[in-house]
């Protein structure tokens, strides 16, 4: 029984819009194996001119702040216009069993039964960024099947899981309010990034402390370095629950995609994101061909063992393992 599709055959599957060779595609691109990866760059390659026509929005928040929740009432917001929108959400994989829950389209149950809209959660794995390895791909495979807007939700917040901001065109950040010291529970630079701040779980009693997070949200931002959109980020407050503030918040998005359009900074944006892509891959790509060297790998456990022993400086150590890499790839 044949169960692999030929480049041609993704392709016209993705371009008709059909959801179960969408998903096998983005199965595809984030197989490991050599024969599926060149398979996945040449469909790529077919569908590149048919990408790049959505709105990509970016969405992450601390534990418990509800974004499954918030991205489902959003997005049946979105759908009630008859636009398609396609939510991809990164589960944190487990670095003892390398599994992850999976779970977000049990908890976006409605969405996930709408035509309008496609739910592919994917696992992290070992990608910081809060993005799974080949989320910038799965974007692309989406825009080709026609969804008009693309949400990505990222695992969390932290330090290093800010790499979201580099693929999509709107970020934004959900907060809880009356938790506590929330102004200093964010790292900086996560807010010197958002385009608008979300407080969310406005409803019944929570209503007031959520006022007053927006107050202090707002002043925060007006204390942080201009944004280079030109853009002013903006705090609003949403309750999926009673379903208010969602309305306003769409609008939102979209008057920053108008503003940024017409300034020339979405495009130019896009741009610098294609670039920052390649590198990203570049790097990704190089790494991999420096792990295929048995030598090498066996070379870098002792000198790293060497560097702790205060036997040899770090630079020099790179240099003679660089020199040990060129040497392999000409006898190879």
């Amino acid at each position: 029984m044949k169960t692999r599709l030929t480049v041609q055959e993704y392709e016209a599957g993705i371009l008709k819009g059909d959801r179960t060779i969408l998903g096998k595609a983005i199965s595809l691109i984030e197989s490991n194996l050599p024969a599926d990866q060149a398979t996945a760059s040449r469909l790529i390659d077919q569908l590149l001119d048919k990408t790049g026509e959505s709105l990509r929005i970016g969405i992450t928040g601390v534990p418990g702040v509800g974004k499954s929740a918030f991205i489902e009432t959003l997005g049946k917001h979105i759908t009630s216009f008859g636009k398609k929108i396609a939510v991809l959400t990164i589960d944190p994989s487990s670095q003892l069993t390398k599994g992850s829950i999976l779970g977000d389209k049990t908890r976006m149950e409605e969405l996930s039964k709408n035509p309008l809209a496609f739910i592919r959660p994917s696992a992290s794995g070992n990608t910081l960024g809060g993005v799974a390895t080949n989320t910038r791909e799965t974007i692309l495979l989406c825009e080709a099947a026609g969804y008009e807007v693309i949400i990505v939700e990222t695992v969390g917040v932290g330090q290093s899981e800010t790499s979201v901001k580099s693929m999509v065109d709107f970020f934004l950040l959900l907060m809880l309010a009356g938790a506590g010291d929330e102004l200093q529970g964010i790292k900086k630079g996560i807010m010197e990034m958002a385009d608008a701040v979300v407080i969310s779980k406005a409803d019944g009693d929570n209503i007031k402390h959520t006022t007053e997070a927006q107050a202090e949200y707002q002043h925060a931002l007006h204390l942080t370095s201009s944004s280079v959109s030109g853009w002013s980020p903006k705090v609003l407050t949403c309750s999926s629950l009673a379903n208010t503030g969602i309305k306003e918040i769409w609008e939102m998005i979209l008057k920053f995609k108008d503003h940024t359009t017409k300034s020339g900074f979405f495009d130019k944006n896009r741009a610098q994101q294609n670039v920052a892509w390649f590198q990203e891959y570049f790097h990704y790509g190089l790494k991999n061909d420096f792990q295929r060297f048995p030598s090498i790998q066996k070379e870098l456990v002792e000198l790293e063992k060497k560097i702790a022993d205060h036997k040899i400086s770090a630079q020099a150590a790179g240099n003679q393992l660089l020199a040990s890499y060129h040497r392999a790839i000409k006898a190879s």
